[in-house]
Order: structure tokens, then C-alpha cells, then sequence
């Protein structure tokens, strides 16, 4: 790499520190504030120095080249005022100089040091164009990105709560649905036969019905009964332990079953040749429960319960 540079560029950076000494001093002593003057004059240099280094890497363009040359005068300017107040024509005259002639040498080193095949300042600009356009582009490109991403975030959130909230009424549904069941099914155990309107389910057994009046009828004749008492053909009725709560479910079935074998001796009070179809159609109970309550009311009445 070659780092030997221009002979003019010395020549630039030697008129550009004797300028910057000779401003200094002379604006400090213009200020007549010791070293708050110093640091106006400092000010100044480095603003020069600044708008030097922006020329020199091609930064900014005219404006910069204007800034420049605005400052230079100015400088300039300050140093003529104190020439006038040490009335001095030659500090008037040359300390101007030395600033316009370091900021002239100082523009021509720039343009003479510049590289032919360098792109202009249009082509530059055209070029930072592009750049800026494409990192719009980019940029425009990532933010839509990033909000279908927040919309498929808040469109999956909202998807999953319906779907925790159908859960939830699933859940609850089917927790209720298993309590009216176990509900419904401790009425039907506690609740007593003669207020569902259900009939107990008795076997048919045809062949058993003679046996029972045979043997009811060997007992009658073996075991007379004393006076008027008569032996009821009827099978007793057990005394059965019931479980505790449901004696009053056994006093009304059998208060059911007494009302039901009147119903049928009225019915065969009325019709001697009533049948046992007869006696279900009109009780609306099974054809084994019809043939005993037919069986029943047609025994002596006294001794059935």
C-alpha cells in the first residue's frame, strides 16, 4: 500500500496550522478575556478543521463546501478587526491572507489528490439512493413480517381459548349429565312403589296355582278351623325385616293390593264368570298379578288382608 502522498498536501496542512495559530491568537487577543478568548478562537479552528476533514471524504456536498468558505470569511473577518484595533494595516491586511490563502490551498490539494476514476457527487447520490431504497425495502419487508406474525399469534391465542372454552362446557356438560343420573337413580331406589305406579313382577307359573289350591284345600280339610273362623287360601304374608326407611313403602303396598282385591269381588260380585284377561284390562296389571287378585276375591272373605 502506498502511503507517500501528494507534495501539495504538506503545503495544505502547513498553511492550514500556521492559519489556525495566527486566528487563535489573533481572535484572543480581539476578545481582550484571556482564556475564554482562547476558547472562541479554538471554536472556531475546530469548526474549520471539521468542514476540512467532511471536503476531504466528499461528505455533505455543496453545503458543506458553502459551510466552509462561510467559516474562512468570517475568520477572516475577525482577524481584519484586529488589525483595525491595533492599528496595524499589516495585521488588517496579511492576517486575512493567511486564512483565504490556507483555505484556497486547502480546496485545490482536495481536488488534485482526487481520484480520476472516482464516481461524481450525482453518481454518489444516486448510488446512497439505491442504498436507502433498499434498506426500506428490507426494513418494510421485516415489519410486515413481523405483524402477520403478531396477527397468526393472536389469531392461534384466540383459537386456543375457544377451544379451552368448548373444553370447559364439554366437561361441565358431561359432569352434570353424570350427576342428573346418579340423581335420578337415588329417587327410583327411594321412592316407593305404590307413587311410581309400578306393580312388583310375579313369575307366571300356571302349574303352581293348582298345587296351592290342592294344598290349601288338603290343610282345610285336616285342620278344621273352630266357629265361623275361616282359613284364608291366600299365601301369608311373610313378615319380612325391612330395611330401615321403607316400612312405609310395605304399609302402602299392601293397602294398594287390599284396595285392588275389592275392586275385583265388586267386579265379580257384578260377573260371576269374571276372567283373569278381564280383571288386567281393568287394573291394568300383569296376567300372573290378575289371576292371584281373581284368585284372591274369589276365597271367603274372611280371612284376606
Amino acid at each position: 500500500m502506498n502511503l507517500r502522498q501528494p507534495p501539495i498536501l504538506y503545503g495544505a496542512y502547513a498553511l492550514a496550522g500556521l492559519s489556525l495559530i495566527w486566528s487563535g491568537y489573533a481572535i484572543t487577543d480581539l476578545m481582550h478575556s484571556g482564556r475564554f478568548g482562547l476558547s472562541v478562537a479554538l471554536a472556531g479552528d475546530i469548526g474549520w478543521l471539521t468542514i476540512m476533514w467532511a471536503e476531504h471524504k466528499r461528505r455533505g456536498g455543496i453545503p458543506v463546501i458553502a459551510a466552509g468558505w462561510v467559516i474562512a470569511i468570517g475568520v477572516g473577518f475577525l482577524l481584519v478587526l484586529h488589525g483595525i484595533e491595533e492599528q496595524s494595516a499589516p495585521q488588517a491586511i496579511a492576517g486575512p491572507f493567511v486564512v483565504l490563502v490556507a483555505k484556497g490551498v486547502a480546496t485545490i490539494a482536495l481536488l488534485v489528490t482526487r481520484d480520476p476514476a472516482a464516481l461524481t457527487d450525482e453518481q454518489e447520490a444516486e448510488i446512497h439512493s439505491v442504498m436507502r431504497d433498499s434498506e426500506f425495502e428490507a426494513r418494510l419487508h421485516a415489519a410486515r413480517l413481523s405483524r402477520l406474525d403478531q396477527a397468526a399469534d393472536a389469531e392461534i391465542a384466540r383459537i386456543q381459548a375457544e377451544a379451552r372454552i368448548r373444553l370447559a362446557r364439554d366437561d361441565a356438560d358431561f359432569e352434570i349429565g353424570l350427576a342428573r343420573l346418579e340423581k335420578r337413580a337415588a329417587i327410583e331406589r327411594n321412592t316407593p312403589l305404590a307413587l311410581t305406579g309400578a306393580q312388583p313382577v310375579e313369575p307366571a307359573e300356571p302349574h303352581a296355582e293348582p298345587l296351592a289350591q290342592a294344598s290349601t284345600q288338603q290343610l282345610t280339610e285336616s285342620f278344621p278351623t273352630p266357629g265361623n273362623v275361616l282359613v284364608s287360601t291366600t299365601e301369608p304374608s311373610a313378615q319380612r325385616a325391612e330395611p330401615f326407611g321403607f316400612s312405609a313403602h310395605a304399609s302402602a303396598q299392601s293397602a294398594q293390593r287390599v284396595e285392588a282385591i275389592e275392586k275385583v269381588a265388586e267386579l265379580l260380585a257384578q260377573d260371576p264368570g269374571l276372567t283373569a284377561a278381564q280383571v288386567e284390562e281393568h287394573l291394568s296389571v300383569s296376567p300372573a298379578t290378575a289371576k292371584r287378585y281373581l284368585r284372591e276375591a274369589r276365597a271367603p272373605r274372611g280371612g284376606t288382608k
